[in-house]
């Protein structure tokens, strides 16, 4: 299967870059104007309603291809969410950008970029990039240019891994739990609150009377909670499909869209437990999961919104319905077998046989594994659960 990465780095733009940028902005612009009035976001009504508007341009013609495409991606975006009844504005691109996939070549450590009449620019690469693109079998794809940032895009054919087992990813505020009946491994993400905290209060801290001045320092501090959060992540992703890929399991993930709705103004909770849980990075968590997992070519199992009801109030012994108690925090015990659990690895063993059972059934029948079903009432199945505390995310990853 093919599997896609990127890697991005900085760069100092040239005035003749600096200016196709910003010609390809205005075509983009030019674009989503043309779809907005013509109710188009199609890339073949687009191009057939935009490309004789875009021959003032002058560039190569392929820079007028990615604009109709990364024109229609915008109204696709925008056309979805008219239906699941937000009311966006009007799409339109502020910052330079370029992206192409045409006419580029990554020659002698630079990146040649086409002007037009044969000319390229040059733009050279990081020793960190070219470390990453040394890989044997890689190939570029595109490439994508802002005012300071380069990200080049590549791809590989890699072998899908066959995996004999499944272990389910429970996606927490505090950490990241995966596992199965045998062995569940925690991966501590508290540091991020933390993160999430301070930041609040640092922008809260500045009462300069203008709007402009603390748009721009809110961003500032966003843009680098946002970047500790993403390393976070990143170290807790890495191990947890390194793990599944060399265990040979496959991964399942559950389906909590529309968690947000649960904590907006009005709901019963606080400001700070809705800061909290708003600033959740869960969507990210399952971004990097998927995309290192198909990059080591292990499969990924997404269950449905109607699966994943109960995965952390049902236990896996029984089926019966979890008990709690506010004097056990996250802990939670079964009337009938008497049986006291922490709920994060109660949900990541639920997701793990809910996962197993569509993975089962995509086998052949000499390969499927036999009773291999989530408990239900009645019908009690022996297990032995064998927890072990991965140590915090800042561990130094296993080679």
């Amino acid at each position: 299967m093919l599997a896609v990465k990127s890697v991005k780095q900085s760069y100092v733009p040239s005035e003749d870059v600096l200016v196709l940028l910003e010609t390809f902005r205005k075509m983009v612009n030019d674009c989503l104007r043309i779809g907005l009035a013509n109710d188009a976001s199609s890339l073949k009504r687009l191009s057939l309603l935009s490309y004789r508007e875009l021959r003032g341009y002058s560039c190569p013609s392929y820079y007028k291809l990615c604009a109709i495409s990364r024109a229609v991606g915008v109204l696709a975006a925008n056309k979805k969410s008219n239906r699941r009844g937000f009311t966006p504005r009007s799409p339109y691109a502020l910052k330079p950008q370029l992206v192409s996939c045409y006419g580029f070549k990554v020659e002698n450590g630079l990146l040649k970029i086409p002007m037009g009449r044969r000319r390229y620019r040059d733009i050279p690469l990081t020793m960190h990039t070219l470390s990453v693109l040394s890989e044997s079998g890689l190939r570029v794809r595109s490439f994508t240019l802002t005012a300071s940032t380069l990200s080049l895009t590549f791809s590989k054919e890699v072998r899908e891994i066959e995996c004999t087992n499944t272990v389910g990813v429970d996606r927490n505020l505090r950490n990241l739990t995966c596992g199965n009946e045998e062995e569940v491994v925690q991966y501590d993400l508290s540091e991020t609150i933390r993160i999430a905290k301070n930041t609040r209060r640092i922008i809260a801290s500045f009462k300069r009377d203008d709007a402009r001045i603390r748009r721009k320092i809110a961003s500032k501090y966003g843009r680098r909670r946002t970047a500790r959060t993403n390393q976070l992540l990143h170290i807790a992703t890495k191990h947890l499909v390194t793990s599944a890929a060399n265990h040979g399991e496959a991964l399942v993930l559950e389906d909590i869209r529309g968690i947000r709705r649960l904590y907006q103004r009005g709901n019963g909770q606080g400001r700070k437990r809705r800061a909290r849980m708003n600033g959740w990075s869960f969507s990210e968590a399952q971004r990097q999961i998927e995309y290192k997992a198909n990059w080591a070519g292990l499969p990924v199992i997404q269950l449905t919104i109607r699966e994943t009801r109960g995965t952390s109030t049902t236990c896996p012994r029984c089926g019966e319905r979890l008990q709690s108690d506010s004097r056990l925090e996250r802990k939670l015990w079964c009337g009938k077998c008497r049986w006291l659990m922490d709920r994060d690895v109660v949900a990541a063993i639920n997701i793990a046989r809910r996962g197993r059972l569509r993975f089962d059934r995509s086998l052949p029948d000499s390969q499927a594994k036999g009773g291999a079903a989530e408990a239900m009432k009645g019908n009690p199945t022996p297990m032995v659960i064998l927890r072990v505390d991965a140590p915090k995310s800042t561990c130094p990853t296993t080679s």
